[in-house]
């Protein structure tokens, strides 16, 4: 399995892995409009040549950065995909010196397998509801906020950890 950026040919895909998720209201829909708009801040997972997951890392302010809409084919969930895609957005995070992520989550647990801790909805700044206003559990919301702070800043070498090359 291998984690890259996200490509124009991924966000068709990475579209149908997010709305799956949200019409069984485990998150929000994106439009692909929106895909296309964000593309820039997604991972996808790739096996065999085929994308199997996605994730996007949105930083929020100098020291605050966002793991979002992370989703994995149903048949690939607990095989390590997450796991590896959040390694990847921890990874990014740590080259943009970027020293806290957090998530809104309806799994805890698997946040708290890859290091994250349960905080306060309160204690994260309000920039951070931002999508809340397109949320319909907006006023019963059942998510958990969860953050990890980063040990190291920036990665080894200085090279960004996943390959953003403009022809390849």
């Amino acid at each position: 399995m291998k984690v890259r950026s996200a490509k124009i040919s991924d966000a068709k895909v990475i579209c149908s892995l997010i709305n799956y998720y949200a019409e069984h209201d485990k998150m929000l829909f994106r439009s692909l409009a929106e895909i296309y708009e964000n593309l820039q801040t997604f991972l996808v997972a790739e096996e065999d040549g085929k994308t199997v997951g996605c994730c996007a890392l949105e930083v929020i302010w100098s020291d605050l950065a966002e793991i979002k809409s992370l989703a994995v084919e149903a048949e690939r969930r607990g095989k390590g995909v997450g796991t590896a895609l959040v390694a990847g957005a921890l990874e990014q995070a740590r080259y943009l010196s970027v020293p806290r992520v957090f998530a809104l989550t309806l799994e805890p647990v698997f946040f708290e397998r890859v290091g994250f801790t349960v905080v306060r909805k309160e204690a994260l700044p309000m920039k951070v509801w931002s999508d809340c206003a397109k949320c319909p559990k907006q006023n019963e919301c059942d998510e958990i906020a969860m953050i990890r702070t980063l040990s190291e800043a920036g990665s080894p070498a200085g090279e960004p950890p996943v390959q953003r090359s403009l022809w390849g």
